[in-house]
């Protein structure tokens, strides 16, 4: 796993030059705190996350929980469950990281094959990582839906909420589309 200081040290080794992107060190340095806000944002939703990109996915094709069903029996739909809070663990390790490389290694390496071989359907998979991709922003910029948590509604309160939040948002959706690229 490389984290961005890592990733510079061995781009400039493998050139045989010092390193000399400092700036960006700089502003991975100076975004650290909103980078974890960010993490903890998602991590402490996580369980509220996972379950609901599933129910998603199912309502929108009911068929999955249907006998022969790739969510049925019970164990499957556990086993799918699994799957996408593992998924979304490495997303908040890259976010927190700065780098990709723990997500591409430890979960997407072999996992569209994987998913093949054992007849798990690409299409509701992208799309429950897609919905947790729109938690993931929503809970970033915290500003959950009223609208869908009613009395539930939890808003953080965190100090991540900026105009500068915006580059976190988007390096955290670049992580989804990298696991929805990965699978498509």
């Amino acid at each position: 796993m490389l984290d961005a200081f890592s990733r510079s040290v061995v781009t400039a080794d493998a050139s045989t030059s010092p390193v000399s992107d400092i700036a960006s060190l700089k502003a991975f340095v100076a975004s650290g705190n909103r980078r974890l806000d960010a993490v903890n944002a998602i991590a402490s939703n996580a369980s509220c996350m996972v379950s609901d990109a599933v129910a998603g996915m199912i309502c929108e094709n009911q068929g999955l929980i249907q006998a022969g069903g790739n969510c049925y029996p019970n164990r499957r739909m556990a086993a799918c469950l699994r799957d996408a809070e593992i998924v979304l663990r490495y997303v908040t390790y890259a976010l927190l990281a700065g780098d990709a490389s723990v997500l591409d290694d430890r979960c997407l390496n072999g996992l569209k094959e994987t998913y093949a071989a054992l007849g798990v359907p690409a299409t509701s998979t992208v799309r429950a990582v897609q919905i947790m991709k729109a938690q993931a922003a929503a809970h970033i910029k915290d500003q959950p839906s009223e609208a869908l948590a009613g009395s539930k509604l939890r808003i953080m309160g965190s100090p991540v909420v900026d105009d500068r939040c915006a580059s976190i948002v988007a390096e955290a959706s670049s992580y989804f589309d990298r696991v929805i690229s990965a699978l498509s």
